[in-house]
């Protein structure tokens, strides 16, 4: 998809919505993450922040300094002059080490037999897609990543846990995503990392940002608290594979 067109749709008083589609689609969400860009930089009267979506962006700007009307304008001229096409920067691409199943990932055998594959080939799907990280949200660093392999798309489940730790790698839907922080959650358990998704140390505190691409990579289970300690004490355990 590279075809996407903006209209505005009211959010209260104080703020707006752009939406430019209807859709998870990695060309449509590229145009979010680039008009964001674009509207932060040109700074428009009033505007005070913006949050981009998968197909939208939530722009919140002060009532007395411009009307909804004027910011909304001001919003579609800049999306006019965007490009259709796809562009933007470089992508980063990471390498996550995730231990799968077991006591790490206890959906790992549900999912397999839903799925009517073995938890290996379950395993070897995800570590074959490359997913997008389409935006952060719910959480601080909490990454909405897709797409996920069609044999493995499954409803998320009926009973949502109240505690999911720090590092689970999860799936929902079409989606999937890692855990930034212990928290409930409804959807599968696959696995554990030990990367630390927010870590304050770093210049960057969060590791992910909208189009990261990452892929997964199994590791022996005895190997995670060894690699947990090490990314206690700072190491970032994760691998960039474009930078030189």
């Amino acid at each position: 998809m590279t075809g996407w067109s903006a209209k505005i749709l009211p959010a209260g008083d104080a703020a707006l919505v752009v939406e430019l589609g209807s859709v998870i689609d990695a060309a449509l969400n590229d145009a979010v993450h680039r008009l964001d860009t674009a509207i932060n930089a040109a700074k428009p009267a009033g505007l005070i922040e913006t949050v981009p979506t998968y197909r939208s962006i939530l722009v919140l700007f002060d009532p007395v300094v411009a009307a909804a009307e004027e910011m909304g304008r001001a919003c579609l001229d800049l999306a006019g002059a965007l490009d259709r096409g796809q562009g933007g920067a470089t992508a980063r691409r990471w390498r996550i080490p995730v231990a799968f199943g077991g006591a790490f990932g206890e959906d790992l055998p549900e999912i397999a037999a839903k799925s009517g594959l073995s938890e290996t080939a379950v395993v070897a799907l995800h570590c074959a897609t490359e997913y997008r990280v389409y935006m952060l949200g719910f959480a601080p660093g909490f990454p909405y990543m897709g797409t996920l392999a069609p044999a493995l798309r499954l409803p998320r489940r009926e009973n949502p846990r109240l505690a999911v730790p720090a590092g689970s790698v999860i799936q929902g839907g079409q989606q999937a995503a890692i855990m930034p922080l212990e928290m409930p959650s409804g959807w599968h358990i696959l696995g554990r990392t030990p990367v630390r998704l927010r870590d304050d140390r770093r210049k960057e505190p969060f590791l992910l940002a909208p189009g990261d691409l990452v892929r997964f990579e199994a590791v022996d289970a005895r190997e995670l608290p060894a690699l947990e300690a090490r990314a206690a004490d700072g190491e970032d355990i994760a691998r960039r594979e474009d930078a030189s």
